[in-house]
């Protein structure tokens, strides 16, 4: 709109041709600060001094008026909100309101519409991120400051999610389909876990584009695990809080650092089968090199070993979350935060997809849980379906007491467990037969559980019309969060446990030791599943760990032993 910032007449053949051109430059600069401020903050409040336009104008330095007085000239309208007018840091005078409107969320579905939602939002084609559709977001891509597709074959692609929860569908259905370039293959694909098959991230193997995964669980993706040891694929196996904080070091610009987790065990010494020969004799081709490993005090004094982890940057990154704003700024729910948070920080290129986006300023700062500044392209979730992998819902016995569903010699070990409970307790449980002492917990005893995949106070299994798959535990079985609970990303919720402020850890295991030995990840040639989180649990100092566990194994093979055969977890980390 036309916007006439002058009230004094000034005929122009008294004024120079040169200063009429500087002060209508002038005045075009102002509006467009003014309109680039009140597009970014989506609200206006009035200046508390006068507002000092340049000269020449109706009102400079010598002569201000007081702008949050009413507005006696020509204006575009007025603020159409519930905030409080100082709630914010845009303009609002009486020469210049933007007209605003909160809207409903953005769909973009072509090209023309998303130029239409840059008109109403104030903004230029190139200062939103919004992409149309997830094929043009991944083909359009260049490196920062230009050049050649950071999609190239070789390259490194950080996926977010755990399990199922928060995984990008849309991103990954269009990197798999079969009409995506073939330049994109051979790549390097890090992610938490797995998935599971001819979804998600498991399309993505059967696609055939990817070389190596770098990940922490893969035990429920059945054709990875063949595809591995068949000599098909390459699968570094790393912790799971290593991989987030690695992540997180990237985006950081931490070349590397120290940590407890896999010390003395064949994580650092090296030896992990990274691909078998294709031969099917079961002999590896690639094996995991050894780690630098050094010694440092612990917070106690107490002189402990750490592992050195580099940083793991990524060329490009594909994160899932639950609302985002036209500038790329990111909001997610539950535990589908995960490590999507920590994927985004490690990429030279960050690509989002969103359940619901809104325009810039709809979101509150304190809101946003990852700044835009991560973020490069954004485009709509179109592919939603959001599956739930395992189902689990509360099923009390007719009485309502869920204990007395567990009996025999697992109801035991469940009561024995309960007992290591103390009031106030942050506690974590592993999945299995852990997860079942949370039923026994006496009636005179609070504990917070923690879920590793990014929660603190689980709550029950859900009823079976509220299973919610953006609240998971690491199980990946559906969870309620009881009041007072908090959700955070994977590499903070590592940080709390390598940090020693859990104060239990109760986990399942295939083998222990009498001298404090576990083995619970790997049976080399037979069974592929991971370490998971396990070694990040075992390895914090300070934290209590209990295994429950069966006595012999389904062949009758006895579990506990003077000594382990299978892979260590944790070496002496065994408390009860």
């Amino acid at each position: 709109a036309d916007l006439d910032l002058t009230t004094q007449s000034h005929p122009s053949e008294d004024i120079p041709r040169r200063r009429r051109r500087r002060r209508r430059s002038r005045r075009k600069t102002m509006i467009r600060a003014l309109r680039s401020t009140s597009a970014l903050t989506g609200r206006t409040a009035a200046f508390r001094r006068p507002l000092c336009l340049p000269r020449g104008t109706a009102a400079s330095c010598d002569n201000a008026v007081d702008v949050s007085s009413p507005p006696s000239s020509k204006r575009l309208g007025t603020v159409e909100t519930s905030r409080s007018p100082t709630d914010g840091f845009a303009a609002s005078s009486s020469y210049f309101r933007r007209e605003y409107r909160p809207s409903r969320s953005l769909r973009t579905s072509s090209a023309s519409s998303t130029h239409r939602h840059h008109r109403h939002l104030g903004e230029t084609p190139s200062s939103s991120k919004l992409v149309p559709t997830a094929h043009e977001a991944l083909t359009s891509l260049t490196n920062r400051g230009g050049g050649a597709s950071p999609l190239f074959p070789g390259a490194t692609v950080a996926v977010g999610g755990f399990g199922l929860s928060g995984t990008p569908e849309t991103l990954l259905n269009a990197l798999s389909d079969d009409g995506f370039p073939m330049e994109a293959k051979e790549l390097t694909v890090v992610s938490l876990t797995a998935g599971v098959d001819e979804f998600a991230l498991g399309k993505l193997v059967e696609s055939g584009r990817i070389k190596r995964f770098v990940s922490s669980y893969v035990g429920e993706n059945k054709n990875f695990e063949s595809m591995f040891f068949g000599g098909e694929l390459e699968v570094e196996l790393t912790p799971q809080g290593t991989i987030a904080a690695r992540l997180r070091a990237a985006g950081a610009g931490i070349p590397a650092f120290y940590t407890p987790t896999g010390a003395g065990t064949i994580y650092a010494e090296g030896g992990i089968p990274i691909k078998y020969k294709s031969d099917g004799s079961m002999i590896p081709e690639i094996e995991s090199p050894p780690r630098e490993v050094r010694e440092f005090p612990d917070r106690d004094g107490i002189t402990r070993k750490y592992v050195m982890e580099e940083a793991l940057h990524a060329d490009v990154s594909l994160v899932k979350a639950w609302k985002a704003d036209t500038r790329g700024n990111l909001v997610f729910r539950g535990t589908a935060r995960n490590a999507n948070p920590d994927c985004a920080m490690a990429g030279r290129v960050c690509i989002a997809e969103a359940e619901e986006i809104v325009e810039a300023g709809e979101l509150s700062p304190d809101e946003i849980h990852l700044p835009g500044v991560y973020v490069h392209r954004l485009i709509h979730a179109a592919d939603n379906e959001k599956r739930i992998e395992r189902l689990k819902v509360t099923a009390p016995d007719e009485n309502g007491d869920k204990a007395k569903v567990i009996g025999g010699g697992r109801g035991r070990i469940m009561r024995r467990t309960a007992r290591e409970f103390k009031d106030g307790m942050y506690v974590n449980l592993g999945i299995g037969m852990p997860t079942l002492a949370s039923n026994f917990v006496p009636d005179n005893v609070r504990i917070e559980l923690q879920a590793e995949n990014g929660l603190m106070g689980i709550g029950p299994y859900p009823s079976p019309d509220h299973a919610d798959p953006d609240y998971v535990n690491a199980g990946k079985e559906t969870i309620t969060a009881i009041p007072g609970a908090s959700s955070f990303a994977s590499s903070d919720s590592f940080a709390m446990i390598r940090g020693g402020h859990l104060d239990l850890t109760v986990l399942g295991a295939l083998q222990a030791s009498s001298n404090g030995d576990l083995a619970s990840w790997i049976v080399p040639g037979k069974l592929l599943k991971g370490m998971g989180g396990a070694m990040d649990l075992v390895g914090s100092p300070g934290s209590r760990v209990v295994v429950t566990m069966d006595h012999v194994a389904r062949d009758g093979t006895p579990k506990l032993l003077d000594e382990c055969t299978l892979p260590l977890t944790g070496r002496g980390v065994v408390d009860r």
